[in-house]
């Protein structure tokens, strides 16, 4: 869907009140959510079908978003070598940052050592808890993911909700508009006005937004509870610290060369990040970040492929994630893994996290994939960390948001297409 900045001449739009912005009402609704969870716990997690509901009315609308941004995109452009110059920036930026999380968060377990001091016994450990886990992780191989891109049947990645195999049908369909010449034009008019009404949609469902976080806070706060934290609280604080200074420092210079700011971003961004908090699902706001990444002079094919790829290929909070973990683990069970051993643990990652890319609680199940591959540190250790997992999911979901947004600015500015007014308009917007 094309969005149209107001120009210069258009008369301002009354402002809101402060109570009426989405980034308000949900931090209130987390707030409360946080409240109601430690004070009144059962009460709390008897919440948990708000945040289900909620989740399940977005991604009821997440793949028929990406079908026609990247069909419309496709077609808009009709011109398929750049779709293909897009798609191949894409992955080279998400395969280079996507190994330097894995590499910030191997550096920082290496110096900071979280788990150092434990002296925890594998054998004294219930497995019975990560049995699933380590069952799902087996389940999702590449080769497994590699085929499961290719849906049983045209329509079917749709109704499913698979994101995978939406975009890959979006990109066919998308060519075959092109390849037919003015008939592929009329379908991709039509399909515009479709997408307009899909849009509306979700402008609707996000009225909902502060319901869904409230339950999904009280429930988890509820059933697991802040004192959760503190068991673990070296290794929950170290990941959000490595999160925070890839987020601020990594990303940040990414955007100085790319001549914005990282703050300003997250700023713009603010009422779907709250979100992504609450529920601790990045695809909540997956597509409230197509329309603001277009509002923000990213054009709709770049958008188009930039964030549904990147939702399954580019999961730097996922990535720190893993090695943060695996190595605490190692150092919790007094495992010495050598130099050798580590980069060898980091090259498994890196395709495990592609493999268990759309599973749910996919950064529990890449980790349980890659520790099964790597024999040196116990797969029973990650019961050490189930306590805690939901508090680093949130973490791990911000940042993969988070990446997804200045990924799709930067593919944008490689291209030449990024359209600078709009983008300082937005990132200046105090109303977002």
């Amino acid at each position: 869907m094309s969005l149209k900045i107001p120009s210069a001449d258009a008369a301002p739009a009354a402002p809101h009140p402060w109570y009426a912005h989405l980034y308000v009402q949900v931090l209130v609704a987390i707030t409360l959510g946080v409240i109601l969870g430690h004070f009144w716990p059962d009460i709390g997690k008897a919440f948990k079908p708000l945040g289900d509901a909620f989740i399940k009315l977005v991604k009821m609308i997440i793949a028929p978003v990406i079908f026609l941004t990247i069909v419309g995109g496709i077609a808009g452009v009709r011109d398929l070598a750049s779709t293909g110059r897009v798609a191949a920036k894409a992955f080279g930026y998400f395969l280079t940052f996507s190994t330097l999380a894995l590499i910030v968060g191997l550096v920082v377990a290496n110096v900071v050592r979280p788990g150092a001091g434990l002296n925890i016994d594998p054998a004294t450990l219930d497995v019975s808890k990560v049995s699933g886990y380590a069952e799902k992780a087996h389940e999702t191989t590449l080769i497994g993911f590699l085929l499961g891109i290719i849906p049983e049947s045209f329509l079917s990645g749709i109704v499913q909700g698979n994101i995978l195999q939406t975009l890959f049908v979006a990109v066919l369909f998308g060519i075959g508009l092109v390849l037919i010449g003015e008939r592929g034009e009329r379908v991709a008019a039509l399909l515009d006005d479709v997408s307009a009404a899909v849009f509306r949609v979700v402008a609707i469902l996000m009225k909902a937004a502060p319901v869904g976080a409230f339950g999904a806070m009280a429930f988890t706060i509820g059933a697991y509870g802040v004192g959760t934290l503190a068991n673990l609280a070296a290794l929950v604080a170290t990941f959000y610290l490595t999160s925070i200074f890839f987020v601020v420092v990594v990303l940040g210079l990414v955007g100085w060369a790319c001549g914005f700011s990282v703050l300003r971003l997250l700023v713009y961004l603010k009422a779907e990040l709250l979100l992504v908090l609450g529920t601790s699902s990045s695809e909540s706001a997956l597509p409230a970040l197509i329309t603001k990444m277009e509002a923000a002079g990213c054009p709709k094919s770049v958008v188009g492929i930039v964030v549904p790829t990147g939702y399954s290929f580019n999961l730097d909070g996922t990535n720190i994630y893993m090695t943060l973990a695996a190595l605490f683990i190692a150092q919790a069970t007094n495992v010495q893994l050598s130099l050798e051993q580590q980069v060898l643990l980091l090259a498994v990652a890196m395709f495990s996290s592609k493999g268990a890319a759309g599973v749910t609680g996919a950064g529990f199940v890449t980790l349980a994939a890659t520790l099964s591959i790597v024999p040196s540190v116990p797969v029973a250790g990650m019961a050490l960390i189930l306590g805690v997992d939901r508090f680093m999911s949130e973490c791990r979901s911000l940042t993969n948001f988070i990446g997804n947004a200045v990924a799709t600015i930067v593919v944008s500015r490689w291209e030449g297409v990024l359209d600078r007014d709009a983008l300082n308009a937005a990132l200046r917007s105090r109303t977002s």
